[in-house]
């Protein structure tokens, strides 16, 4: 096989339709050098032609690359795994193909010679989005062009307000050849079940060529000869005696088995599989949704997959992994990708089989009205849809096939009747293809869907923007009995300020670089940072716009401190037993530029407040509080795991944030994959204005404190706090006592301990991540901080920081010596 990753490239970019054949190129044309796979823009910024924070039109344009190799003379086959998008290839100055779909996979046969140059020409885009097409029934506004619901090719780049105009221009997935006679497979498809009972089974099919022997198929501890069908392929169904079942890392082990076929001493890897059963769950009226994995209720939490490498579109596993096992290590059991993205690699889909995470697979379609009357798009689309399937074939986490993103509700906001919003591409089309394919998936016609309108909350698949973008109280989120969220509470959430000045060194919120990267919906007239301004003033009693004049630091502080409040009370009210919600995704998990994005990790792959706020609110073993007015506050303990957990539950009411006023506990015993309410007073053993709602003379305490601990260890598993005065605690001076020493993996440990309640304390450690950040902590709660060194850290680096709060004056400054250095200010 020839890698031709491996070899020299270059591009030139010309003006669209400057040159109609590969025989002009040449030594008069400006060449730079090209990464493949990779993009033109990636290319580009590497030479100084292209700034990523100010990015120029690349649509507009035709970009010529151009690759030499040696080979032996003779029959290959031509590998391209995408092309963005509408692209020519030529082999030693002859046309192969012809593509017009980013999407797509292709083979062609060729004849190489000793000497051989590889051409690829990848056309202007915008005269395709001028076409004429067919009358759309609806026109959004999500982008900039209608004419994208012609083309198959991403929406990233073309959305103004979600990110920046960096388009997707090269073969951004690998290119290779193979000799022709290679023993290979060439098609296949694997399918593994977990039965009712705990029975496993595994039915694999698969064509070769250039091989004559009876292929064995293998997994698991048991094989089998494979048989030959009437259409030419060979297919078994294995057995395997006792297996792990796979499932979800918050609810049990992700376990993996390898699959591999032996034909006469030709050896394949298909890769590795798991055994696990997927059922939705309608709920008991049936107008829910909702996912049963081996039979199991998985209460999907997680957010909205945007892009690893907006500038380079890289899909290799080095670029995904620290991203994927920060959503595991956050509690997150599900990503969504949504149908304004891109389809990802099988390397995104092998690590999340590896790290337990579910993911919801959009195809790539959103919010326009597309041309599904055109037999030629028709074609294309089941083309695409078949060759983006095969790609996470056998892949456990892929756990739903969606038609795409809010084309039902584009078309039903705009006032049409059903039967003009709901047509044949995901109600026929897509459907048909995703159950020949992958039949072990659950298929969703869109989202959101479901209800008397597609948008509707209380049925079905939501995306819920109540609590958020349409300014809800957070009570909404109860009100709106939201079944699940395929997307949810989208805030500008502001990255800490370490990454703000490595990566956006300006004046935030008055300098307009700053307000450039607040997302916004295209036409609106607001922005995302104004909802949070908005629950800025209504959680913490405070002026946004009187805090930005005057005291700009203190507002971002706040405003990094409301945004994971939100979320954390958001998902309080959805995970609790009485809840009608089975699943929820944030929008989004990372950003794609530097700035107060929707996401939760910004753009250098640095968590923000908002991330350590919903791996608080995604913990397996979760303590969370709901006030209930005149019935108290309720007491949430929730036990995903496969294991039953022995747990004591603690209460404590202080006042001034130190005084123990009232306290109680008890002992639980949780079952697995089981929750449960207590009130307060269960843990007091008599009546306790704990929410302060009887009003019975002045408030007697400000702050609650519940812990949940593990009864033979007493380590300390999870706590929550709720306030009774104002959405901020009083202002104190009382500086915590910080402690920093190795930890026996060689990292570090930072130890804290409080006199009085610090809320939403705030770390910044340069060159190190702390496992947790932003948490209230109570006097009396002696907590341990893993540091986690940044790649850019040298290892004899030790760690030195500060320490703020949102009630506490001054900072306290912290290195690795006897006694922790403590500073006001």
């Amino acid at each position: 096989m020839i890698d031709l990753s491996g070899i020299n490239w270059t591009l030139s970019v010309t003006e669209a339709g400057a040159f109609g054949s590969p025989l002009v190129t040449g030594h008069q044309w400006d060449f730079v050098p090209a990464a493949v796979p990779g993009t033109v823009a990636g290319a580009l910024a590497e030479a100084g032609r292209f700034d990523p924070d100010a990015p120029t039109p690349l649509h507009d344009k035709d970009v010529w690359y151009e690759g030499w190799f040696e080979a032996e003379p003779g029959a290959y086959r031509l590998c391209l795994d995408g092309l963005a998008t509408i692209a020519e290839v030529y082999l030693n100055d002859v046309l192969v193909l012809d593509s017009r779909n980013m999407f797509r996979r292709h083979e062609r046969p060729v004849e190489l010679q000793g000497n051989n140059v590889l051409k690829l020409c990848f056309r202007a885009l915008a005269p395709h989005l001028n076409a004429k097409g067919s009358r759309a029934r609806w026109k959004p506004q999500l982008a900039t062009s209608q004419g994208l619901r012609l083309i198959r090719t991403t929406l990233l780049g073309h959305m103004p307000g979600w990110c920046p105009e960096i388009h997707a221009v090269g073969p951004y997935r690998p290119i290779r050849i193979e000799p022709a006679d290679r023993p290979r497979i060439s098609e296949k498809t694997i399918l593994a079940d977990l039965a009712p009972d705990g029975s496993a089974s595994l039915s694999v099919s698969v064509r070769l060529e250039n091989i004559g022997a009876v292929p064995v198929l293998s997994c698991a501890g048991t094989s089998a000869e494979m048989a030959l069908q009437e259409d030419g392929s060979f297919a078994a169904t294995l057995r395997p005696g006792t297996v792990t079942p796979w499932m979800p890392h918050t609810h049990g082990t992700a376990a993996l088995y390898e699959v591999t076929i032996d034909a006469g001493g030709d050896q394949f890897c298909l890769g590795r599989t798991g055994f696990r059963r997927l059922e939705t769950d309608a709920g008991e009226d049936g107008k829910g949704f909702g996912l049963k994995v081996n039979g199991v209720p998985v209460f999907c939490r997680g957010a909205v997959w945007t892009s690893a490498d907006l500038l380079g579109l890289s899909g290799d596993a080095e670029i995904y992994r620290p991203l994927l096992e920060a959503a595991r290590d956050a509690g997150m059991n599900m990503l969504r990708i949504g149908g304004t993205m891109l389809y990802e690699t099988r390397a995104f889909f092998e690590l999340c089989d590896e790290l337990g995470l579910l993911v919801w697979q959009d195809f790539q379609f959103a919010n326009y009205d597309y041309p599904v009357k055109d037999e030629a798009f028709v074609a294309e689309v089941e083309a695409e849809i078949r060759d983006q399937l095969a790609i996470s074939m056998g892949c456990p986490s892929l756990a739903v096939l969606c038609g795409g993103s809010e084309i039902y509700q584009q078309g039903a906001m705009m006032g049409l009747p059903e039967e003009r919003w709901k047509g044949p591409l995901c109600e026929e089309i897509l459907p048909a293809l995703a159950t020949d394919l992958r039949p072990d998936v659950p298929y969703a016609p869109n989202s959101p869907s479901g209800g008397v309108l597609p948008f509707s909350p209380n049925e079905g698949i939501a995306h819920y923007y109540g609590v958020g973008a349409y300014l809800r109280p957070l009570e909404d989120a109860r009100r709106a009995e939201v079944r699940f969220a395929g997307e949810c509470l989208a805030f500008s959430n502001i990255p800490d300020r370490q990454s703000l000045d490595e990566h956006l060194p300006v004046k935030p919120v008055h300098d307009p670089r700053w307000k450039a990267r607040v997302p916004r919906d295209r036409g609106a007239g607001w922005d995302f940072e104004d909802v949070r301004d908005h629950y800025l003033k209504t959680l913490y009693d405070v002026e946004p716009a009187d805090l930005r004049y005057g005291d700009p630091d203190r507002y971002l502080d706040l405003g990094r401190a409301v945004t994971g409040e939100v979320m954390e009370k958001t998902f309080a009210e959805w995970r609790r037993p009485g809840s009608p919600c089975q699943g929820a995704l944030v929008w989004t998990f990372q950003d794609l530029a530097p700035g107060a994005g929707w996401g939760v990790i910004d753009a250098g792959g640095q968590s923000k407040p908002a991330y350590y706020a919903l791996k608080r609110a995604f913990r397996p073993l979760q303590l969370a509080l709901t006030d209930e007015g005149t019935n108290g506050l309720a007491v949430h303990v929730l036990n995903d795991g496969p294991e039953e957990r022995a747990v004591t539950l603690s209460l404590t009411c202080l006042r001034d944030g130190q005084v123990p006023v009232v306290s109680g506990k008890i002992d639980l015993a949780l079952a697995p994959h089981s929750a449960r309410t207590l009130n307060a007073v269960e843990l007091i053993g008599a009546f306790f204005d704990v929410t302060y709602a009887y009003r019975f003379g002045p408030l007697s305490h400000d702050v609650t404190v519940v812990e949940l601990r593990d009864q033979g260890s007493g380590d300390l598993i999870a706590d929550a706090y709720h306030l009774t005065g104002s959405g901020l605690s009083p202002m104190h001076f009382d500086l915590p006592d910080i402690e920093l020493r190795p930890d026996a993996a060689g990292g570090w440990l930072l130890c804290l301990a409080a006199r009085r309640f610090l809320q939403s304390v705030s770390l910044s450690i340069p060159g190190f991540q702390p496992e947790d950040n932003g948490f209230h902590l109570a006097p009396g709660i002696a907590k341990q901080i893993g540091l986690k060194r940044s790649l850019c850290c040298e290892p004899s680096t030790a760690p030195a920081g500060v320490l703020r709060a949102l009630n506490l004056r001054g900072q306290a400054s912290f290195k690795p010596t006897e006694s922790s250095d403590r500073e006001p200010s």
